[in-house]
């Protein structure tokens, strides 16, 4: 009975989202932490790339969202916040990032990149199934095949 309890405490622990906010960044007012939850989830950890703050274990992520808790804190609405960040950390913070120039490399390169190896596998695949040039025999060289092979015939007959 006791190895049911601890087997279905470890199936609820597997089964719980794993979420880096530690109890010591969580604010007392569940409102405000519900909206440091929801602008969290709008910022990519420089560290992971592409994973949200709230999901981060990285100590940079840490920073950005106790950033986050002091500015609601203070008071700032939502987009407040935002701009704060982005605008100490850039455009590149922001998991959906503005369509201006300075991010078409953002919203670009990934597209660009699947044509990219797409045109290069249609390319290596077409060049694969082209038909290479025979090397046919000339007569000498048939003759001397067909020579060799009737001595080889006759060597093993023997």
């Amino acid at each position: 009975m006791r190895y049911l309890s601890m087997l279905a405490v470890l199936f609820a622990l597997i089964a719980t989202p794993s979420m880096a906010v530690e109890p010591d960044e969580m604010l007392p007012d569940p409102v405000l932490e519900a909206r440091a939850r929801e602008i969290s989830k709008k910022l990519r950890c420089v560290v992971c790339q592409n994973q949200d703050i709230d999901s981060s274990n990285a100590g940079v992520a840490r920073d950005l969202r106790l950033l986050v808790r002091e500015r609601l804190v203070a008071g700032d609405t939502n987009d407040e916040v935002l701009a704060f960040v982005q605008a100490r950390y850039g455009d590149y913070v922001l998991l959906k990032p503005p369509f201006k120039p300075s991010t078409y490399v953002l919203w670009f390169a990934p597209p660009f990149l699947i044509l990219l190896v797409l045109a290069l596998g249609w390319r290596v695949l077409s060049a694969s199934q082209r038909t290479r040039p025979s090397h046919a025999l000339t007569r000498e060289e048939e003759a001397l095949a067909d020579q060799i092979i009737k001595n080889h015939k006759k060597g093993g007959r023997e």
